[in-house]
């Protein structure tokens, strides 16, 4: 097979060439960046869905969101958008829905668990039996935390579960005592050395390896080959094998820091108004995003150890799993690392920002602040498409530029909103550092 990189692949209609797919421009007419666009569109669509699910878990619900997601998919239908410029558009209307689903969510948490305060979490097993979760649901997870109260499970969070120990209704719970590992990617490593039962909730769930495939179960729409699967919150059969494993031991751990709400990074803002004044916080940098594998990916660890010490720097989402155990200090009580939550916290970031624009009456690209994304999947286009929606220009992307955007899509990315693929991390700080 040719390594030849494809410009454009469809095969969603009868009229494919030679009856395998059209590889150059469309039997239809459609041209190679109508065909990328589309799948944009798409994968732009099923990060909003994530969200969407998620907040309608909890009750909350916008049928505006709902109407879009149908016209959205509707216009990828074969023979009904060959327009580029209208498909753009609509990836621009999809950032601007993904804001309003991810501050639907946002506000579900909060009205369900709190908002998020700062809070040390241990990183490491507890003498006891335990339960492992994994995903995004925090109603799965303070289901779980109800039905197992009392029962001497100590209940640990792993990748993007992590921020539910900010919020404070569910920190009530005395055996939601931790975090084991980091990132999705290290499930099956984690998942290996600790016996464990394990729940894994949404999306980031790979296929299991031998060492514990008959004790991981699933609910929502993850699901698994041969895998038990939750229904109904009813969580006995995951309570009554995690008793069944026995117990971890004790072992030295580390701690994350997490849950910064944005009214607590808002209750700093005549301080941190102070300190730009005076200089002493010269620019804030947004470096987060879905963290990944790849090699490249060690890029964004380098790039906040070479950060000048009057910087902050907000996180979000798995990629502050590249970085977070740093220990960066504060500039006279502003914490130089702040880590805002989950994936779809990315709209606490973007009301914080929102709120920096008015606290010191500039734009939001005339703030000293730089987003440095890292991507790795469709909930983190949808992102990309909120902020490009919101105007914001100058970001970097990374650990490589998407595979469907080819140059003209490229083109309109970067003469537009001059996106830019990250490149030496230290060279990256000089140019923004000027």
């Amino acid at each position: 097979m040719s390594n030849e990189k494809v410009d454009m692949f469809c095969w969603q209609c009868s009229q494919t060439a030679k009856g395998s797919g059209c590889t150059v421009r469309g039997v239809c007419g459609k041209v190679p960046t109508v065909a990328r666009l589309q799948d944009n569109l798409i994968y732009s669509m099923k990060g909003i869905s994530a969200y969407n699910y998620n907040a309608n878990v909890l009750g909350s619900k916008d049928p505006e969101i709902d109407e879009f997601l149908t016209k959205g998919l509707y216009s990828t239908l074969t023979n009904v958008n060959f327009d580029a410029e209208d498909l753009v558009n609509l990836a621009l209307e999809a950032g601007e829905v993904n804001v309003k689903v991810m501050r639907m969510l946002k506000d579900a948490h909060i009205a369900h668990y709190g908002e998020p305060t700062p809070v040390e979490v241990q990183v490491g097993s507890k003498k006891g039996p335990g339960i492992l979760v994994t995903g995004h649901d925090l109603k799965a997870l303070e289901e779980l935390l109800k039905q197992t109260e009392g029962k001497g499970i100590n209940i640990y969070t792993h990748s993007e579960m992590l921020p539910a120990h900010g919020y404070p209704k569910l920190r009530e719970y005395e055996h939601l005592v931790g975090q084991l590992g980091g990132p999705w990617f290290d499930q099956k490593e984690i998942f290996s050395k600790y016996n464990v039962a394990i729940l894994a909730t949404s999306n980031c769930v790979l296929l299991p390896k031998d060492e514990y495939k008959d004790r991981i179960f699933t609910m929502d729409v993850a699901k698994l080959p041969d895998t038990p699967i939750i229904e109904n919150y009813d969580f006995t059969e995951l309570i009554n094998k995690a008793l069944e494993l026995g117990d971890l031991e004790e072992e030295e751990t580390k701690t994350f820091t997490t849950g910064f709400g944005v009214n607590t990074i808002l209750s700093l803002a005549d301080k941190i108004k102070e300190l730009v004044t005076d200089g002493k916080i010269k620019r804030f940098f947004l470096v987060g995003g879905c963290d990944s594998p790849h090699p490249k990916a060690t890029y964004y660890r380098e790039f906040v150890e070479n950060l000048p010490e009057d910087t902050i720097v907000l996180t979000l989402a798995c990629g502050k799993y590249r970085f977070n155990d740093l220990d960066l200090g504060d500039i006279e009580g502003v914490p130089r690392l702040i880590d805002m939550g989950q994936c779809n916290d990315a709209i606490a970031a973007v009301d914080v920002a929102l709120a920096l624009c008015d606290l010191f009456d500039l734009g939001l690209n005339e703030l000293p602040l730089t987003i440095v994304l890292s991507w790795m999947e469709q909930k983190a286009v949808a992102i990309l498409w909120s902020l490009l929606y919101l105007g914001k220009t100058d970001m970097l992307i990374g650990p490589i530029l998407p595979a469907w955007a080819n140059d003209d899509i490229l083109n309109i990315l970067v003469n537009n909103y001059n996106l830019t693929p990250i490149g030496d991390p230290k060279e990256d700080i000089k140019k923004i550092m000027g």
